[in-house]
């Protein structure tokens, strides 16, 4: 990329740019906090998802489960829509691994192809502690609706 030389000094001029940028046109500084102000609002408006879950039928001769626990979220941030019809529902199906990622999001009900592709890269970022069948993590069939209530 940069020969070994130079890179102190284009390391020092991006650095000496970007503080004079923001010194001289403090007005981006503000716009750009009410943008983060805004947008921290979406995000913590109160969450509306409705999960279902249900078990992956395998077609290996393993032994009906007796004990089942279903999978328990640990990270599941809402994605941020922009602002729509409040009578807008997606629904998304997806696997919940027995390594506790989700797998395979699919859009059953769209909302519009931003909108479902934000749903989708937020879905795929989610975290679960796997479901049990026995004490063993095994796979879930998950369903979840978001609407903008």
């Amino acid at each position: 990329m940069f020969p070994r030389k130079l890179r102190p000094l284009c390391l020092t001029l991006i650095l000496a740019t970007t503080s004079m940028a923001s010194s001289l046109w403090p007005s981006l500084r503000v716009s750009s906090t009410e943008h983060l102000v805004a947008r921290e609002q979406q995000l913590w408006r109160v969450p509306v998802h409705v999960s279902e879950f249900a078990d992956v039928p395998h077609t290996s001769a393993r032994s009906r489960c007796e004990r089942t626990h279903p999978p328990e979220a640990l990270t599941t941030p809402n994605p941020i829509l922009g602002p729509s019809d409040p009578s807008v529902k997606v629904r998304v199906s997806f696997i919940v691994g027995a390594d506790g990622r989700v797998h395979s999001p699919l859009i059953l009900e769209s909302a519009g192809s931003i909108e479902d592709h934000t749903i989708l890269e937020t879905v795929r970022s989610w975290r679960y502690r796997p479901a049990m069948c026995n004490g063993v993590p095994t796979e879930t069939e998950a369903k979840i609706e978001f609407s903008s209530r």
